[in-house]
């Protein structure tokens, strides 16, 4: 179980660093392309480089120091990993300088990369596999995210090709906000808390456990960080009468 265990952490490990080395491939390529001078380019890929670097780095301490998994207040410490990430997310995508990005960024792109969630839902069932997650949070149970990063790869070639109009587009990043909300709500339902409604064991600490907590706290924010990107950029791209993909 130990050695089972090790792997599936590994496998997170892995995933996440995975995810957010394309993700600063897909970044870097698409501020070489903008208009902005190269100085700026170069501080807008470090600043951000950084600050992702140094919210993993925190998350990890408070995971290790055992803070997160503390339950005993309320509300419990674990949402902080929840609430930051989100608000930052939601402040950046509204700015004028993703607007200009996004506008430099293949929307076939940031779509592929939600293929990730693949690769999330098969660790998270190999957590309920070894008795460290419960059923509802894996695809056995009332987790459908799967479908997310199964449809990402089609609808990515689609809009590659130029075959997918807008609101279609709009449409499966909208499904795909709904199926993350509805895992991480069951998740939260899931916690030892007084909000507890799925009393099955085990419950879903293990998410705030290192190096699983990076699923929290890097993996959620860039599946809803790259659709509120999507969304905006065809709002933009309707405003403008572009074509998709244009």
């Amino acid at each position: 179980m130990k050695t089972s265990y090790l792997f599936t952490s590994l496998g997170f490990a892995a995933v996440t660093l995975a995810t957010w080395y394309f993700f600063f491939k897909i970044f870097r390529k698409s501020l070489h392309a903008t208009p902005f001078p190269e100085e700026r380019r170069k501080r807008l890929f470090r600043n951000t480089l950084l600050a992702v670097v140094g919210w993993m780095m925190v998350v990890s301490g408070l995971s290790l120091s055992g803070v997160l998994s503390d339950f005993s207040a309320l509300p419990p410490r674990f949402t902080i990993v929840l609430l930051v990430p989100l608000i930052t997310v939601i402040l950046v995508v509204r700015t004028e300088t993703v607007k200009v990005i996004l506008q430099h960024t293949d929307p076939a792109a940031i779509v592929v990369l939600q293929s990730f969630r693949i690769a999330v839902e098969v660790l998270l069932w190999l957590l309920f596999v070894q008795n460290l997650a419960p059923v509802q949070m894996t695809f056995e149970g009332r987790n459908l995210d799967v479908l997310s990063g199964l449809t990402a790869l089609p609808v990515a070639w689609l809009a590659s090709r130029k075959q997918l109009s807008s609101f279609w587009l709009a449409a499966w990043n909208l499904a795909c906000l709904g199926l993350l909300i509805n895992i991480v709500a069951t998740a939260l339902l899931s916690m030892p808390t007084p909000l507890r409604v799925f009393m099955n064991e085990p419950s879903s600490v293990i998410v705030t456990r290192f190096p699983v907590v990076w699923l929290p706290a890097l993996l959620v924010p860039m599946a809803y960080g790259l659709q509120f990107l999507s969304l905006r950029q065809v709002l933009a791209g309707k405003k403008r009468g572009a074509p998709l993909g244009a």
